[in-house]
């Protein structure tokens, strides 16, 4: 108890003292209509369907993602909420955004009265309450619906690491908020919780739980703006006495209610100790002045959202353009507290010193475009990003392949923290690069997850492995050996870089030149037969050989070569597009957003419509990007063809409606294709502006005529990203005619070349 009085006495000397709130942050609203850019996101998007996104409070990349939980179980609800569900169970602390991974809901908080009680078996007999759609609204740092059966309406907000709750009660005598460690759904499950009074507006605990990842940790402080007049605790539903402790543990606080009254809860976390979840509370919100935090989270997100500003006579593309912004900008999040403190990936309390430390890292989705994106949209982010990866490294000794909450889950394959840090590297940002090549080339070098297989073979063959994903791994790995052996040549590391690069064709060893497929060996080196390239089978990761036949971005040009030439590879990639599964086909999970065998629900199919420009034909490109982006994005819940991935998904939108993507993400090049707005700005570092404008734009005039970089004529089917970041203007015209001779001549970014 000394402790607890003494972070209680802190709290409120700091409480009091700190009564200046900031000024005001003055916002410009530069938009055709002057509405705030927070107007147009739609946080609804992704929430019905294949996308698992939450429709919450929260801040850019925050600690908190306070959520409405249905409290019902299921892959519909791997985010905790699916729109067409018409109940909620509370509101939790911790949700992860457009994953296939079960896990967090953390510390469950539930409003109830007397108006209502009835329980029911599918969401665990726990508290629950009809909502409808019409009362029920989000926005950026925001959330609010009305418990219909309770007559209580309920508003979150959001700093970085508090969560903040509004209800507004009705009169009754039996008012309470349920504060429940033990509610879990899908892969979560509590393995210690702790709650105990500090005072009668103060609450402090932990919640341990494991799931996908085997040891979360989230400490928590809880303050009432209302003293509670009394309370009931259970532990394993039965009647307990604080301070409780164990795997399901719960406490109700009760209330007398006036009619409209109000009553905020805040609740501080930290994945590391009590005092990092205190001191959260005591920097990031001084007072219970719910409608101040609301307005500073907008500010922030704001401001994130002007970074790029566009053009469009359109609503629903300014609406889902600002909604993948914003869906962009929700993963990795931040693991560390104030003090600096998380629990890191070797289980212990470790300390980030002069950066923040994030997690939530689903690599195999967001190497692609997602940190690409980041290092033109938050450059200020991205050293952090980095020194997190290498936090990591020197926790575990390896860099992390899908990290969470200070774990990791060797979930998915490659090792593809190295492309992004080899991205950062060759784009100037800062961070110990001799520690960062150590961390790459050591990942690389492991015994684990057939990579001793994989050095020795030169390709992982077929086992016995459910998902031995053989395929994939080798031309995933072999990209990532790419990657190491530019920063190896950079580095004046002669050798290694000969020696990845070696490894770097390693795709070749699994191409079969009779068929012309990139099909799996067993270990004797022999072709698996019989072999069908459609089917989804246990070589190809989440994929099948159409999908995967084209990941080869550190050598496109060998690949065509190997295709039999542009002619063929043309004609194979028409196929790609043509080829539609039948109705007899058994269609996995994460096989949707069809397009004949491209499917843009999943993340191998990202870069492919742009490699039409490698053959000469890139009005088709053109033509499948806007195809892809009109069909495959909408304005309404089921507004994503499949999930979201911690910001993949949005980010592939944001570049290709630009007109831009990266197809070998570490190349520092982007590939062109058409906009789809008058005007799109970049706003960057040092007050520079990059400039993308169309000219004769419209629904019928999807191809490209002409190309303007700063006033000359553009040779070239891509840009750098030092011209992006440089600041200048690149200028679109477009035609309703396909106008491939044009750029016949074009050049293409040269191999084995970092921009």
């Amino acid at each position: 108890m000394k402790r607890t009085n003494y972070l209680y006495i802190i709290f409120s000397i700091v409480l009091l003292w700190s009564c200046i709130k900031e000024p005001k942050e003055q916002l410009s609203t530069t938009d055709i209509d002057g509405a705030l850019f927070t107007s147009y996101v739609n946080p609804f998007i992704g929430t019905d369907g294949p996308g698992n996104t939450y429709p919450g409070a929260t801040l850019p990349f925050g600690m908190v993602q306070l959520s409405p939980d249905i409290g019902i179980p299921g892959w519909d609800r791997i985010a905790g909420y699916y729109y067409k569900d018409s109940i909620i169970s509370g509101f939790s602390h911790t949700h992860l955004t457009g994953t296939g991974a079960g896990d967090l809901y953390d510390i469950l908080v539930m409003p109830t009265n007397s108006k209502f009680s009835e329980k029911i078996k599918e969401n665990n007999y726990k508290p629950f309450s009809k909502y409808s759609h019409d009362k029920e609204e989000a926005s950026p740092g925001y959330y609010t619906v009305d418990l219909l059966d309770y007559g209580i309406k309920v508003e979150l907000t959001a700093t970085n690491r508090v969560g903040i709750h509004r209800y507004t009660f009705p009169k009754d005598s039996a008012t309470a908020i349920h504060i429940d460690l033990g509610y879990a759904i899908n892969w979560d499950k509590p393995t210690d919780t702790f709650i105990e009074k500090v005072n009668d507006s103060t609450l402090q605990g932990y919640r341990k739980s494991t799931g996908w990842a085997k040891d979360q940790r989230i400490y928590f402080v809880m303050q009432f703006s209302k003293p509670f007049q009394s309370y009931s605790v259970y532990k394993d539903n039965k009647v307990d006495t604080l301070p409780v402790k164990g795997e399901n543990t719960k406490i109700i606080i009760n209330y007398k209610t006036s009619d409209q009254e109000q009553i905020i809860v805040k609740t501080g976390l930290s994945t590391a100790n009590l005092d990092g979840a205190l001191t959260s509370i005591i920097q990031e919100t001084n007072d219970f002045n719910f409608d101040f935090y609301k307005e500073k989270a907008q500010e922030r997100w704001e401001k994130e959202l002007q970074k790029i500003k566009i053009i469009t006579p359109d609503q629903n593309k300014r609406n889902v353009f600002y909604t993948m912004m914003y869906q962009s900008m929700l993963a990795p999040t931040l693991l560390s507290d104030l003090n600096g403190n998380y629990k890191g990936a070797n289980d212990t309390i470790a300390q980030a010193i002069g950066f923040d430390r994030y997690d939530t890292f689903s690599l195999w989705d967001t190497f692609r475009a997602a940190h690409p994106l980041y290092t033109i949209i938050q450059p200020e982010r991205v050293p952090d990003m980095i020194q997190s990866l290498l936090a990591h490294y020197k926790e575990t000794k390896i860099l992390p392949v899908w990290s969470m909450q200070g774990n990791e889950t060797n979930m998915m394959i490659g090792y593809h923290a190295v492309p992004v840090i080899v991205d950062a590297y060759f784009k100037g940002f800062e961070f110990d690069a001799k520690l960062a090549y150590k961390a790459c080339k050591e990942s690389a070098m492991v015994n684990d997850r057939q990579i001793d297989v994989y050095k020795n073979l030169g390709y992982i063959p077929v086992d016995e492995h459910h998902e031995n994903w053989s395929v994939s791994k080798t031309l995933e790995y072999a990209y990532d050996d790419w990657c190491i052996a530019m920063f190896a040549k950079d580095l004046g590391e002669g050798e290694d870089y000969i020696y990845f690069m070696k490894r770097a064709e390693n795709w070749k060893n699994l191409y079969n030149d009779r068929r012309s497929w990139i099909q799996p060996k067993d270990t004797e080196g022999d072709f698996i037969e019989p072999f069908i390239p459609k089917e989804y089978t246990p070589y190809f990761c989440e994929s099948n050989a159409w999908q995967y036949y084209w990941f080869v971005p550190q050598d496109i040009e060998g690949l065509i070569e190997k295709t039999g030439g542009k002619e063929r590879f043309a004609q194979k990639l028409d196929s790609m597009f043509s080829y539609y599964p039948e109705a007899k086909d058994k269609l996995p999970i994460f096989s949707t957003g069809m397009m004949g065998q491209y499917a843009h629900g999943n993340e191998p199919s990202h870069h492919v419509t742009f490699l039409y420009n490698y053959v000469n034909q890139p009005s088709k490109t053109q033509e499948l990007t806007q195809k892809i982006l009109d069909e495959q994005y909408k304005n309404e819940p089921k507004g994503h063809c499949g999930n979201e991935d911690c910001g993949q998904m949005s980010s592939w939108y944001i570049f290709s409606s630009l007109g831009l993507y990266p197809v070998n993400p570490a190349q520092g090049v982007y590939f062109l294709s058409s906009p789809i707005f008058e005007s799109a700005s970049i706003q960057l570092p040092g007050n520079k502006v990059f400039t993308i404008k169309t000219k004769n734009l419209s629904r019928e005039n999807k191809y490209i005529a002409n190309i303007i970089l700063n006033g000359q004529p553009l040779q070239q089917l891509f840009i750098t990203h030092k011209t992006i970041m440089d600041g200048g203007m690149l200028e679109f015209e477009m035609t309703n005619t396909p106008n491939d001779s044009i750029f016949r001549d074009m050049r293409l970014p040269e191999l084995n070349k970092i921009y």
